[in-house]
């Protein structure tokens, strides 16, 4: 057969390919739960206090699984006391746990992406001079050309720089004035931690002055952050426009894959030091940071910001939103299929709960050893809800502790003991090690722990800031 009848027998082929599946969430979600075998799911709480089903927020009650997996125990019950065993046998476990029950796969034939610089400039942040790069990334879609998927980000860093950079990926909407893509700090659907809180300078301005770069990466051009997408995007590329299986990957992981391809092209990039890149997102963005940090140990450090249910609270913990929310069919598109499996009430496999789940949120950090991760949270009464679960977030950073120090890190400082520790107080941090801990007086953002994640990464990444670096 020559050239032309094997093109003309591929456009064929192509054009016989079913359109993208056109299905409402609900649609989508039922789906799931019929593939599953699921009859009933349990409801989740509610965030009003005043409904009959509110939220748990009373300690007392918040403990109903006590017990977590062990960290440092293989699933045949050995201890594991070394590195090696650690990299080799136990994080093996844990990331295949993950990948099957919660956040779900990447697929192995996810297509390449190829970036092109759409547009350039110089300009200023602040007071300081930057050049600015609006990016495209373009993922090949010639098995399914009804869906085009092209990653969106800006790239930002010092101008007349004598050396690489490092560089803080963050999801979401910052981005360089006079650049297509900008989004103005603070508008509608981001929790923005490059705008200004009292004093603080934005991130941005914070970053490039300490001689810094920063990526803003769209989340949106990656995946939709709503179920009706999920036969659309990355996840919809890969699968041709049909739905997921039930170990499929979902937005969190799909927003931490266009993570690590944007570093991917950093490690291209010879303004970028592509062993000192960070991972920065808040709210739902700080879960996929947290994802990104755990499963791509390519990012050196990590801010994780008011991430909650899905990100560093415990699922096991009765306060606040539960593992029954996310498994409702307004985010079950942020975990893989199979985790609607422990929200429900009547299926052919019986129920299950969060006690049933293999794995939790202080295995998610673990996955971050040794590198230096940030935990940032808010206050309620700004804003940073109860619903987010502080406490619970701070029992799994002191439940992940052994991990860092088996391999050489430092914790938080405090003891093992995670039944009984206690968050330190609000603008007390514990940024002593690798894992760190700050709850600030702000709100939903983590604008006011700028200024001491700079300073924290810049000691443990051996950066020197650009006031104190010769020429």
């Amino acid at each position: 057969m020559n050239s032309n009848s094997w093109l003309l027998v591929l456009t064929l082929a192509l054009a016989a390919q079913p359109a993208p599946k056109e299905w409402t969430a609900a649609e989508d979600h039922r789906h799931m739960m019929e593939r599953l075998g699921i009859t009933a799911l349990r409801p989740g709480p509610s965030g009003n206090e005043q409904a009959p089903n509110h939220a748990n927020y009373d300690e007392a009650r918040a403990n109903p699984f006590p017990d977590l997996p062990e960290v440092l125990t293989l699933k045949n019950g050995r201890k594991v006391t070394t590195a090696d065993m650690w990299w080799n046998e136990r994080r093996p476990e844990i990331v295949e746990d993950f990948a099957s029950e919660v956040i779900g796969r990447v697929p192995t034939n996810v297509p390449k992406v190829t970036w092109t610089v759409a547009a350039a400039m110089e300009t200023t942040i602040g007071k300081y001079p930057v050049v600015g790069r609006q990016l495209a990334g373009r993922v090949d879609n010639s098995s399914y050309p009804a869906i085009t998927v092209d990653i969106q980000m800006i790239v930002v860093t010092p101008a007349g720089v004598k050396r690489p950079v490092p560089v803080m990926i963050m999801f979401g909407g910052r981005g360089l004035p006079g650049l297509p893509g900008f989004v103005p700090a603070g508008s509608r659907g981001r929790n923005d931690a490059g705008a200004a809180t009292g004093a603080d300078s934005p991130a941005t301005e914070q970053l490039i002055a300490d001689g810094w770069g920063y990526v803003a990466i769209s989340p949106a051009s990656i995946q939709a952050d709503n179920g009706a997408g999920l036969t659309k995007g990355i996840i919809g590329l890969v699968n041709k426009g049909q739905p997921r299986k039930p170990d499929d990957w979902g937005a969190l992981r799909a927003w931490a894959w266009g993570a690590s391809r944007a570093l991917d092209y950093l490690e291209t990039d010879r303004l970028v030091d592509a062993k000192t890149v960070g991972i920065e997102g808040v709210s739902r963005y700080g879960k996929a940071a947290l994802v990104a940090m755990a499963f791509d140990t390519r990012f050196a450090v990590a801010l994780v910001a008011s991430s909650g249910e899905g990100g560093a609270k415990l699922h096991r913990r009765n306060w606040g939103e539960a593992v029954e929310n996310l498994t409702a069919s307004g985010e079950y598109h942020w975990m893989a299929g199979n985790f609607l499996k422990y929200g429900a009430a009547d299926a052919a496999f019986g129920s299950r709960n969060a006690g049933d789940l293999p794995v939790d949120a202080h295995e998610l950090i673990a996955l971050c050893a040794p590198r230096p991760t940030f935990i940032s949270y808010g206050i309620p009464e700004k804003g940073d809800a109860k619903w987010l679960d502080h406490q619970g977030s701070y029992m799994a950073a002191i439940a992940a502790g052994p991990v860092f120090r088996l391999l050489g890190a430092r914790d938080l400082g405090r003891s093992d003991d995670y039944k009984t520790e206690k968050m330190p107080g609000v603008n007390v941090g514990l940024l002593d090690g690798q894992l760190a801990w700050r709850q600030h007086d702000g709100g939903h953002t983590d604008g006011p722990n700028w200024q001491y994640f700079i300073p924290w990464a810049d000691k443990f990444l051996k950066h020197t800031p650009a006031a104190r670096r010769g020429p």
